[in-house]
């Protein structure tokens, strides 16, 4: 196992962890300056009374006379208990300096339960119903703030811990000034606010850095319009911090983005996020007319938009629940359901391709109000089979059919073991899905399901991960495809074909053939010892088990192979589609103990 944390710090890249060992002992020694920082917010109300024509657009009423966790609304009008776990009702340190509060405690379990009420989704709401003429939507507002200040005075508790924690309210801060005419007579309270917050996000953004992912987007345009926020207000420190996020937001990009538009993480859900980060970054610079970002940027972020358009159904703007998926959402200027993703798509494509994802009415069109930005004439083009080979995915299409399939082409560490897995869907529904992530830190066995083989649409060779996990966030020994065909697309037929061998020899080729009505897949597999498990994560329906068939009023699967199938049996599993939210779904398992081919046919 040495050998595999070794291979696998190579692969995380030795500037990388470099950046992490001097964070780290910074923290320790306290030459890291984020320990000494001190800041005061100053007292008095964070918005005055909105001066601008009443806006006759719609608000995200998620948090009226309700809270909004994770996407799921719950009953509540009282201002939150921001130290308690909107999760379990446990409570968080609230007395502690931030870096002398462990990143995991049993009792208070997943920390993200005391993080989700101080995201700041809220401010974003109640604004909006404040530029709607709503009367006390302004107070409602302030005394929110005013109460989160008073109860998490600077640098304590852990919701000055994360410094995208701290990124993400700046961005939903900068939302809200935008919305209600703000941002260049802000008041003190507020400008005192955000400093603090930059204050904080500064000195460790190369930890957030180190960790190629959307952290460090986060903390980059936090900085940027931070910074570009108290500069325009007259505060000259602010140009530092614009700087300094101007040059991570350009890095970012270049290097976590690919040529063909994959983001590091391997995640449609934090897809959405990064892409929702420079969204929002792109506005602000566009309102404050402040200099264009690089071409290269906008050329990575135009492959990005078009990425994430592949990935969403248009009917109902749902996505493969792929890779890690934390409950994260920014922008949340509508209502839509969490795992609506059209408002991001839409937004994004409007910025950087200067054309419509979609050119039909609907709820997706509701931040392009807010945000007084036109909707173009000029659409994207319907989507095709496509192979978005830097990623590692690829995308097949026939009239009323879309898959997804991916394949290990790691260049950034994975998180999840679904290697070759596929994700179909028909008419809009989510036939063949993935089981999502439930939560980061709710006990071994749900970081181990949901992040294992088990949850995906793949075969489990011998009661083994694909990969061995090494910690929460890491799995070692990343695979890699051993065999790659490239696609082919005709009138009758799109074909791909990919495959690996695992640290164990065992080998998994799968080819897949959509057609007019049927969809075929082989896998052919070898190298295993004892046993085989091909599995499919079935929608909830009414399925039968009829002989060799599985069939439901959405298709019928047929299952053939050359070797004897030792078991076919429709079991239990569990999917979760928001996060901390769980279900029972049907699984399908076809069970072999001989090296063979083993054949499914979908007829839709």
């Amino acid at each position: 196992m040495s050998l595999v944390k070794v291979k696998t710090a190579l692969g995380l890249g030795l500037p990388n962890l470099i950046r992490v060992f001097v964070y780290q002992l910074g923290i320790k020694t306290g030459l890291n300056k984020v320990k000494s920082i001190t800041s005061e917010v100053k007292q008095g109300g964070f918005f005055t009374p909105y001066i601008g024509s009443t806006v006759n657009t719609q608000c995200n009423t998620q948090w009226s006379n309700k809270h909004t966790y994770f996407g799921i609304e719950r009953a509540n009008e009282a201002i939150p208990n921001w130290q308690q776990s909107c999760l379990n009702g446990e409570l968080a340190p609230a007395d502690k300096p931030w870096y002398l509060i462990g990143d995991f405690n049993n009792q208070l379990g997943d920390i993200k339960g005391v993080w989700e009420a101080s995201r700041f989704d809220w401010v974003v709401s109640f604004s909006q119903h404040v530029a709607t003429g709503d009367a006390t939507g302004l107070k409602k507002l302030n005394t929110w703030l005013i109460d989160w200040v008073d109860k998490n005075p600077t640098y304590n508790g852990v919701n000055w811990k994360c410094g995208q924690e701290a990124s993400i309210r700046v961005l939903h801060l900068a939302l809200a000034a935008l919305i209600l005419k703000q941002t260049h007579n802000t008041t003190p309270a507020l400008l005192s606010f955000i400093k603090a917050h930059l204050k904080r996000i500064s000195p460790t953004i190369m930890y957030a850095v180190a960790q190629d992912n959307n952290h460090g987007t986060s903390e980059a345009a936090a900085l940027y319009i931070g910074g570009s926020w108290l500069a325009q207000n007259g505060n000259a420190e602010g140009v530092k911090w614009q700087k300094q996020g101007l040059k991570w937001l350009e890095n970012r990009a270049h290097k976590l983005i690919e040529e063909d538009g994959s983001f590091s993480q391997y995640s449609v859900t934090y897809h959405r996020v990064m892409l929702d980060t420079y969204s929002l970054a792109e506005v602000w610079r566009q309102k404050h007319d402040l200099s264009c970002f690089s071409k290269r940027l906008y050329t990575k972020l135009a492959a990005a938009t078009n990425w994430l358009f592949y990935f969403t159904d248009a009917k109902t703007g749902d996505a493969p629940n792929m890779g890690a998926n934390d409950g994260a959402r920014l922008i949340p200027l509508t209502g839509t359901d969490y795992r609506d993703f059209r408002p991001s798509v839409q937004l994004a494509s409007v910025l950087f391709v200067n054309k419509a994802a979609y050119d039909f009415s609907g709820d997706f069109n509701v931040p392009l109000q807010w945000l007084e930005l036109e909707i173009p004439k000029q659409s994207i083009a319907n989507k095709s089979s496509k192979d978005f080979i830097n990623g590692g995915y690829t995308y097949l299409s026939c009239e009323n059919a879309g898959l997804y399939f991916n394949y290990p082409m790691f260049k950034f560490r994975p998180s999840q073991c679904d290697a070759l897995h596929i994700d179909f869907w028909l008419d809009g529904q989510n036939i063949f899905r993935d089981g999502g992530t439930f939560s980061y830190n709710a006990g071994q066995k749900y970081i181990d399901y949901y992040g294992g083989v088990k949850s995906h649409n793949t075969v489990e060779f011998d009661a083994h991960e694909q990969m061995p996990r090494l910690s929460r966030f890491l799995l070692g020994d990343w695979l890699k495809t051993s065999i790659k065909k490239e696609l082919t697309v005709s009138n009758e037929c799109q074909a791909v074909t990919a495959g690996y061998k695992d640290r164990f020899g065992c080998e998994h080729i799968r080819a897949i053939k959509l057609q007019p009505n049927v969809l075929i897949i082989q896998d052919i597999i070898n190298g295993f010892k004892h046993q085989a498990i091909l599995r499919f994560r079935l929608a909830p329906a009414d399925w039968q088990l009829v002989g060799d068939s599985v069939v439901s009023e959405l298709c019928t699967i047929n299952f053939s192979a050359d070797i004897n199938i030792k078991r076919i049996e429709l079991t239990t599993g569990y999917e979760s589609r928001y996060y901390y939210q769980e279900s029972e779904i049907p699984v399908l398992e076809i069970e072999v103990n001989k090296p063979g081919i083993l054949t499914t046919e979908v007829k839709f």
